[in-house]
């Protein structure tokens, strides 16, 4: 209860409304090539209540490519990862990784950081905020410990995870990887919000599939 997923195709991550019966909190906007339709989807799942808050797990444009168009539709406040934060002040696209990426991204605004160790509170629910590198080295998570409900983004899909950029990050970025699956097999989670699929609750098997494509990335890094 209070969690709406509206799950997107490629480009677009999906979007996760954390709603508290009066005001929403969303998780992520989507790739700017769907922006409308971001916003039409969010507008019919809200159905008239404010949006409070807009968060972003990580930065890549499919994960915040909305941010512009969803701020100018309710213009509400967004906290973006803190350590971004600046270039996202300065909009620096080679700190973004846009430039060097090939990205596409609408600029946008940030009013503050969410701070890994830190807590987001959406009505009832406390959001434990998790470090997350690897596939983005400032990436976060979110975990809700009392019902088991953790939001991954791209740290682990029901079918793997998020590519990982040795180019960008160095290869440690693999060692990255193992350090936040170890971390989810060691919560209680009983039911995944990935930034891409369906929704899932076979953690162990979902985890032992990410294992198996980390040992082969490891093996061969230039897959």
């Amino acid at each position: 209860p209070g969690i709406t997923v509206l799950e997107r195709g490629w480009l677009s991550a999906n979007n996760l409304l954390l709603d508290d019966g009066e005001a929403a909190v969303l998780v992520d906007s989507g790739h700017c090539v769907h922006a409308a339709q971001t916003v039409a989807l969010l507008e019919a799942a809200l159905a008239g209540r404010p949006l409070r808050e807009l968060v972003n797990t990580h930065l890549h444009s499919d994960h915040c490519g909305g941010n512009a168009a969803v701020r100018r539709r309710w213009g509400m406040p967004v906290r973006v990862p803190a350590g971004p934060l600046p270039a996202v002040s300065a909009w620096d696209e080679d700190r973004l990784s846009y430039r060097p990426t090939g990205q596409r991204c609408e600029r946008f605004d940030a009013d503050g950081a969410l701070d890994a160790g830190g807590t987001l509170v959406t009505g009832r629910r406390r959001w434990q905020v998790l470090a997350a590198p690897g596939h983005d080295p400032d990436s976060l998570m979110l975990f809700d410990p009392q019902d088991g409900v953790l939001i991954s983004a791209d740290a682990l899909w029901e079918n793997g995870f998020g590519v990982v950029f040795p180019e960008l990050d160095g290869e440690r970025a693999f060692e990255d990887v193992a350090r936040v699956l170890d971390l989810i097999a060691s919560l209680p989670v009983r039911v995944v919000l990935p930034g891409h699929g369906a929704p899932f609750s076979d953690v162990a098997g979902a985890l032992q599939r990410a294992r198996r494509r980390l040992d082969g990335f490891v093996t061969d890094p230039a897959r």
